[in-house]
């Protein structure tokens, strides 16, 4: 198996009731994902809530996972911003580069490019960059989509990007890399609730949310599917159904928080706003469908 297929997990960050980072939480969390049977960790993404954090934070952050991580599994860790200068500069200074064994970097946000300058942007990082780069493609939160054509054109010019995290929920664009990618590339999901038809056309896993609190069901899911074992992967795919639309009705990572919260995985559902809280009602509800 390549080693970023199958599941990594796209950690949440705890805070506790006076909003710092929860070290004791968070060594609980890498704790119940890797018993769970995840094949990777991946700190500071989106999830993670790393836009509110500081240099310090993220630092911490990082630190607390790789040591209770303690070489089990790789780490991927989330560099990437509208700022390419900055993103480069960050790849050769940051001290916690050495904790991890990849780099997931997003499409930039808010500046808009064009598919030239998203071109030039991951050449900049790619060119510069002490460790392999997974691609980020999450159009609903940058308002820009890197088309097939340039995510290929990526991956043929340069070998250490080794993968793409693919979050356009766009079917034909999948089909269109993955159709045509070079052999070694690797086609991540970025979205839990397709993540088996996207494998079912040659996707080879999943950078993961929900396996922050289903990861023992969410892994046997990906790693039958791996094995094209569909049939039993389907039956996982369908029981976690419910609980997967659950948990983002209400934002990233409110309901994941919440059902870490409800499992008992982290002591304190704490947001940084703007990020706020899920309500009672669906509180009760993802409580009432984990415990199913």
């Amino acid at each position: 198996m390549k080693k970023f297929s199958g599941v990594g997990v796209a950690l949440v960050t705890p805070f506790d009731e006076q909003g710092q980072v929860d070290e004791v939480s968070l060594r609980e969390l890498v704790e119940y994902v890797i018993d769970g049977g995840v094949d990777y960790l991946v700190a500071l993404g989106t999830t993670s809530e790393a836009a509110t954090m500081t240099a310090e934070e993220k630092d911490l952050v990082v630190r607390v996972i790789a040591g209770q991580n303690d070489g089990r599994l790789p780490i991927v860790l989330g560099v990437g911003g509208n700022d390419t200068a900055q993103v480069v500069h960050e790849l050769s200074s940051l001290p916690y580069m050495e904790c991890g064994d990849a780099i997931l970097s997003v499409v930039p946000y808010y500046n808009k490019p064009s598919q030239e300058g998203i071109y030039a942007h991951f050449k900049e990082i790619a060119e510069r960059a002490p460790l392999p780069v997974i691609l980020y493609n999450v159009p609903g939160r940058t308002g820009v989509n890197m088309a097939a054509g340039t995510t290929l054109r990526l991956a043929r010019e340069y070998e250490n990007i080794i993968a793409v995290k693919e979050a356009s929920g766009n079917f034909e664009q999948a089909t269109a890399i993955i159709k045509d990618m070079p052999e070694n590339f690797i086609f991540l999901s970025g979205d839990d609730g397709i993540t088996l038809p996207l494998m079912a056309i040659g996707g080879s896993g999943v950078i993961s949310v929900v396996a922050n609190v289903l990861p023992a069901e969410f892994s046997s899911m990906v790693h039958l599917a791996l094995e094209e074992e569909y049939g039993e992967a389907r039956t996982t795919h369908l029981r976690m159904a419910d609980i997967c639309k659950a948990l983002f009705e209400e934002g990233n990572p409110a309901g994941i928080k919440a059902a870490l919260v409800a499992k008992g995985v982290i002591a304190c559902g704490r947001l940084r706003v703007p990020l706020a809280p899920v309500s009672d009602n669906l509180y009760a509800r993802i409580a009432s469908l984990l415990a199913k």
